[in-house]
């Protein structure tokens, strides 16, 4: 049986009660993202939660269609359970909701062992397998999105909400004409998630909030909470938030930019160096190395949809190649110009539609392979990008990726065996049915001639 620290339920479940708090929301992310859980009444909470809230275990296995993947340990071994144990210090008041708490939960086995599947427990061990080496990695997550609303004339019923094109880095009612996006932005500043700004992107109806960098486990938690708010804030203006890669045609994709950084136990920022040309230490320069050199594998679990390879392409400011460059938008891994405590790399390969969990946590994975194997990047990009002659392609389709992850024996080895094999099942069961099914493009394509 999972053992669970109940010392410090009856504080939470006095202090819950003290703020008015009935419910707690006990919420877990799946493969894709999606923050399941089960509401919680504060007067039972601790009895509730001391033995764990029991899950089917193919949760991880179920499609956004509610279709169930024959996931190792799912569907043919019965559907078992898994056990949430909630983290008491998550525990934060959900502004729009009154009388609710949301808490994030961690995932085991009814053995007590942590669930291999769980996004959460992948990132926790990447960052443990840092530890060893005496650093801290440090994230600030950057996501893109995109506001709709319904519309009979759009072809699927949702159209681009405050349709104009040219509002890029705007404010105000020009590019939010309801204050969608600021009225989101004040509510998920009292939401402990450390938002702190909020523009209108590039493509009509887009817009991107800020998230202050923090240790990598906590930034994924914060950006998980952000993704799953910011739809809800959306339905309560009766409008879709979707994080989707490319949702149309005519318009651009949605990044997922992850800044990272190292730091060593005694607080100091292990990827600057005055002395060195560029002014990047060496952990830096293998760190680099590591994502370039993985990443294939990398975009599995950045890029974890058929959808997500339609946003990459020359020109499209989504990279497209593996390169790195010193302050160039057009790399996949950016060098921002700031230097000491500031020094880090971007990493502009994701889209919004990556588990913050597993993107971070796969990013770390190729970096902490870089800084083991002392791998180095090679000479950074110079000028525009986009040549193939001068860098390798990333994978143009899921398929590709999820081969790279599955021969990436050192990134499997990182990430846990048991999660990529899960990983890779549920991928490879969303392209059969993507292969199998007849889209508007084919109709509209083949009906009338044909």
């Amino acid at each position: 049986m999972a053992h669970f620290d109940t010392s410090g339920l009856a504080d939470a479940q006095a202090e819950l009660l003290a703020q008015d708090i009935d419910v707690v929301r006990l919420g877990y992310c799946d493969i894709i993202g999606t923050d399941r859980g089960r509401d919680v009444l504060v007067n039972r909470f601790g009895r509730t939660v001391s033995s764990g809230v029991a899950f089917c275990r193919s949760v991880y296995g179920t499609t956004p269609g509610g279709d169930v993947v024959d996931i190792n340990g799912g569907l043919s071994d019965g559907l078992p359970d898994i056990l949430a144990f909630p983290v008491l210090e998550t525990l934060q008041r959900v502004p729009w909701e009154p009388g609710v708490a949301h808490c994030i939960a961690d995932v085991f086995n009814p053995d007590g062992s942590p669930s291999e599947e769980s996004p959460r427990q992948v990132l926790k061990r990447v960052v443990t397998q840092f530890a060893q080496l005496g650093m801290r990695p440090i994230c600030g997550p950057e996501l893109e999105f995109y506001i709709l609303e319904e519309n009979d004339r759009a072809p699927n019923g949702w159209a681009r909400y405050g349709e104009s094109t040219g509002n890029v880095y705007v404010s105000g009612l020009r590019g939010d004409p309801e204050n969608v996006l600021l009225s989101s932005l004040r509510q998920l500043g009292e939401y402990g998630i450390e938002v702190v700004a909020a523009n209108h992107e590039f493509s009509s109806g887009q817009f991107e909030i800020n998230l202050w960098h923090s240790e990598a486990l906590d930034a994924a938690d914060r950006a998980h909470r952000f993704k799953a708010a910011v739809k809800e804030l959306a339905r309560h203006r009766g409008k879709l938030a979707t994080f989707m890669a490319k949702p149309f045609n005519d318009e651009g994709g949605s990044g997922f930019h992850i800044h990272f950084s190292m730091w060593s136990d005694d607080d100091r920022p292990l990827f600057d160096d005055p002395s060195s040309a560029d002014g990047l230490s060496d952990c830096a320069h293998w760190a680099i190395g590591g994502v370039l050199a993985h990443a294939p594998a990398l975009a599995a679990l950045a890029n974890p949809t058929i959808n997500s390879y339609k946003r990459f392409g020359p020109d499209t400011l989504a990279p497209w190649l593996i390169d790195w460059g010193l302050d160039n938008r057009s790399a996949m891994v950016r060098i921002p110009p700031e230097r000491g405590g500031a020094s880090r790399l971007e990493l502009r390969l994701g889209d919004a539609s990556a588990n913050p969990y597993l993107a971070t946590a796969a990013l770390l994975a190729a970096a902490y392979l870089g800084v083991r194997d002392r791998i180095e990047p090679g000479a950074p990009l110079v000028g525009y990008g986009y040549d193939p002659e001068r860098s390798p392609m990333l994978p143009t389709h899921l398929d590709e990726a999820l081969d790279a992850l599955e021969t990436d024996t050192q990134m499997r080895e990182v990430l846990g065996d048991t999660f990529v094999q899960t990983f890779l099942t549920y991928k490879r069961d969303e392209i059969r049915r993507f292969r199998s099914f007849i889209t508007d493009w084919e109709f509209t394509e083949y009906t009338y001639h044909l």
